[in-house]
């Protein structure tokens, strides 16, 4: 059985910092792309970070550059997600995600190639 469980989340003020992790488990494929994605209300999910099991490649979207960092042990199957500097707008549901990784292709941080997703942990940021 697939499973992404996020962890991490909580409530911080403006400027403070979280870790959120995602542990994967069952998942069928060892090259993977993976990534963070969030959801505020009444906005569409939208793509925070990704990233590639295998070749290094990282995205991050232009709101969290230079604030958020990516991280992933391999072997312990988990992906990591530390946020610095948060701000009210950061304020979402935060989900963990992967699907398998082409070598012909890389990966995207296309939301919509993503196929296995996590159930969330919420971030709460106070002004």
């Amino acid at each position: 059985q697939v499973q992404l469980e996020e962890s991490g989340g909580g409530s911080v003020q403006a400027g403070g910092s979280l870790r959120l992790s995602c542990a994967t488990s069952g998942l069928t494929y060892t090259s993977r792309c993976m990534g963070w994605f969030r959801q505020a209300p009444g906005k569409q999910r939208e793509t925070v970070a990704s990233t590639s099991s295998t070749s290094g490649w990282t995205y991050y979207a232009d709101s969290v550059k230079g604030r958020f960092t990516l991280s992933q042990d391999n072997a312990a199957n988990t992906l990591s997600l530390q946020m610095n500097g948060l701000q009210p707008e950061d304020t979402a549901m935060y989900y963990c995600a992967a699907y398998p990784r082409v070598p012909a292709i890389g990966c995207s941080p296309e939301r919509a190639d993503f196929r296995d997703w996590g159930q969330g942990t919420q971030v709460t940021v106070s002004s």
